[in-house]
């Protein structure tokens, strides 16, 4: 407009001393969660050094140090090791089906229980579910065992002999004679996703049914008018509402994809180590059982380097998907 003056606001920052000052109580208050960081997050990232060194045993107990002549001979040995690609290929085969099976039931069962009308029915469907998440696999491990037992002579002549499950597909005449589940490399896959579902399905569906409460109401009461029944109302309106919740649940799982450990190792044993033993299991016998902590590390190093990979490549597929990324 004619006759107005435009001036350019410039706003000052406050000196950094004086920001300091005015939030002090908080950065105190931070000081604590700072330091636990600093001590068991990035102190023990110097320990990466030792990929880059041979160091076993012997160099400990003679004091000698670790010899970092080897340079990158670690991790060109690592390609050249079938032990350790077979660990990798097991875990990326593993995570991956995993983190399908974990999505893909995760929202059903959240679904299924959000259907529930009444509030006492659901809260004690949610209470069973989560229980098996509070359990150590250690527990389950244990309880696995004796349910998928296929006795001591695997015969099947005496059923009391065999866990319950080979009992009752005994009994139904499924099968003729009990399987090994936990020893058989056919079975021993499908076992170990199917107990990763039922310790974990219900407590995965605890994020979903936060994001289903806060889709309003509005939406199913117009869609009822129109005619829409129960599939369809969930099919365009609480799915699409929810995509944004399963990706960036995808994308934080996407990055833990190489941490399987615990699980397996209670679960495995030596008659299948070709389709169950996975990098940490791996990095585990080479570096504690072995005492070569030089190789080990290597291996841990190559781990978080693919994890940063396949998490940065996700928020980017996702942003030119979407949009948007969480990274």
């Amino acid at each position: 407009m004619a006759g107005v003056n435009h001036e350019t606001l410039v706003v000052k920052k406050p000196p950094l001393g004086n920001l300091l000052y005015k939030y002090r109580y908080f950065y105190l208050m931070a000081i604590p969660v700072v330091v636990l960081l600093l001590i068991f997050f990035y102190w023990p990232m110097l320990g990466i050094r030792f990929a880059f060194s041979t160091y076993k045993l012997k160099h400990i107990t003679s004091g000698a140090g670790p010899d970092y002549s080897t340079g990158f001979g670690n991790f060109v040995a690592l390609f050249k090791d079938k032990f350790f690609i077979d660990s990798f290929r097991n875990t990326v085969v593993l995570s991956f089906w995993n983190l399908v099976f974990s999505t893909v039931f995760t929202v059903i069962v959240a679904l299924l229980i959000n259907e529930l009308q009444h509030e006492w029915a659901k809260k004690f469907v949610q209470t069973v579910l989560y229980l098996p998440h509070f359990l150590s696999w250690v527990v389950v491990a244990s309880i696995f065992t004796l349910l998928l037992s296929a006795g001591a002579d695997q015969t099947g002549t005496d059923l009391t002999t065999v866990g319950f499950v080979n009992a009752i597909f005994m009994k139904l005449g499924f099968i003729d004679h009990p399987i090994a589940f936990l020893t058989t490399k056919e079975t021993w896959r499908p076992a170990w996703y199917i107990i990763q579902r039922w310790k974990e399905t219900g407590w995965g569906t605890i994020i979903y049914l936060a994001a289903l409460s806060g889709i309003s109401p509005d939406l199913y009461e117009a869609a009822e008018i129109d005619g829409a029944g129960r599939m369809k109302q969930t099919w365009y309106i609480t799915l699409p509402s929810l995509m944004d919740t399963i990706l960036i649940v995808f994308i934080l799982n996407l990055a833990k994809i190489l941490n399987v450990f615990e699980s397996v190792f209670v679960l495995y044993n030596e008659l299948v180590y070709s389709v169950s033993d996975v990098i940490q299991t791996y990095t585990y016998r080479k570096g504690i059982q072995g005492n070569d902590y030089g190789y080990s590390t290597a291996i841990g190093l190559f781990k978080s380097v693919i994890s940063l990979f396949l998490v940065t490549g996700a928020d980017y597929v996702a942003k030119r998907i979407r949009g948007y990324g969480i990274v």
